[in-house]
């Protein structure tokens, strides 16, 4: 067989499934493992234990799929239709996390990739992740010559950075793609503008000081130091993109990102009104749901802290100082003292 054609015929499947690219490397992550390790070590990844416990799984790929030598690396653009919000009395929602869960979508593009490959040479080895794994997807994009790795740590081309991952472990002896040169230069936007400076060097994220930790990752309270950079962030942020030089160039993206519930536009108290039946109900199918409605009211009462002292706001959070949830209580708490501080 004639992989290199099989290659290209695999690129070509993917760009008729929606891929905005496809690239192939080994399956061999080589010396980013150690830079995640070291970054592990001085416990960066703060309470994501899991990114401890499966280290060796992300270092070692076969470990994760039999007899893997490969990776198939695919992107998918998501920047959808939509402004920053600058209005603090509106929710500022990470734009990759207003529409579909991109879980489900960019695994189901990559099962589909897999069927048409095994149409075009029969049965073979092979998985598909998209960020459901233990995978050094960064690390494996830039490898197969899909973009370089951003001084924010994601992947950055000369496309943007407004792009979803994922990833197909193989046993076909595909011959790899060249990883492109990085286009960075001495551009330090990213860093510059992170609103609590996590990315505490080039190319190393503090995930401790990270908006979409604090707001995603992190279970309990958020640490008072970091509630008043926030600002009206209740999920994830996008600040390091948005300042990208590169993202000037970036596609618009999939209609399956294509924000829903007017999650680009809804107001705080709106979003804060809803009950957990009511989160659980509108958020099916979107990423927003894993963090429960306990995170997302605690974020939502930081935001309402955060911005203009009007009597709505301060009738909002009034309504939750009885909250069952102690985490609940304390943010709205926190919110409510620091609204009576300001002039409406």
């Amino acid at each position: 067989m004639n992989y290199a054609v099989l290659k290209e015929k695999i690129r070509e499947a993917g760009k008729e499934l929606g891929f905005a690219a496809i690239g192939v490397a080994r399956a061999e992550p080589g010396p980013a493992v150690e830079k995640m390790r070291e970054w592990l070590a001085e416990g960066c990844h703060g309470e994501m234990d899991y990114m401890a416990r499966h280290a060796e799984l992300r270092a070692n790929p076969s470990q994760l799929q039999a007899g893997t030598i490969t990776v198939i690396s695919a992107a998918l653009d998501y920047l959808p239709h939509t402004n920053t919000v600058d209005d603090p009395e509106l929710a500022a929602i990470s734009r990759y996390a207003q529409g579909r869960d991109y879980h489900k979508v960019v695994r189901s593009r990559l099962q589909k990739l897999a069927d048409a490959i095994a149409a075009l040479i029969g049965p073979f080895g092979y998985r598909v992740f998209s960020d459901s794994a233990p995978v050094m997807e960064v690390e494996f994009a830039r490898q197969a010559g899909l973009g370089w790795r951003g001084k924010h740590t994601l992947l950055l081309s000369k496309e943007g950075s407004w792009r979803f991952l994922g990833d197909i472990y193989t046993d076909l002896p595909l011959p790899p793609d060249e990883p492109i040169d990085e286009h960075c230069g001495t551009c330090t936007a990213c860093i510059d503008a992170c609103p609590t400076g996590a990315i505490v060097a080039p190319y190393k994220v503090d995930a401790r000081r990270c908006i979409s930790y604090l707001t995603i990752e992190l279970a309990g309270p958020i640490p008072e130091e970091f509630r008043p950079l926030i600002g009206n962030r209740i999920y994830g942020c996008d600040d390091c993109q948005l300042c990208c030089p590169w993202n000037r160039f970036a596609q618009l993206g999939d209609r399956e990102f294509s924000p829903r519930h007017e999650l680009d536009t809804a107001s705080l108290i709106d979003l804060f009104a809803w009950s957990e039946q009511q989160f659980n109900d509108r958020l099916a199918g979107n990423p927003i749901r894993r963090i429960g409605h306990e995170r997302w009211l605690r974020n939502i009462a930081v935001a309402l802290g955060n911005g203009p002292a009007t009597e709505d706001a301060k009738k909002a959070l009034k309504l939750k100082t009885e909250h069952s949830s102690p985490v609940v209580r304390e943010h709205v708490a926190w919110a409510m003292a620091r609204l009576e501080t300001m002039r409406p």
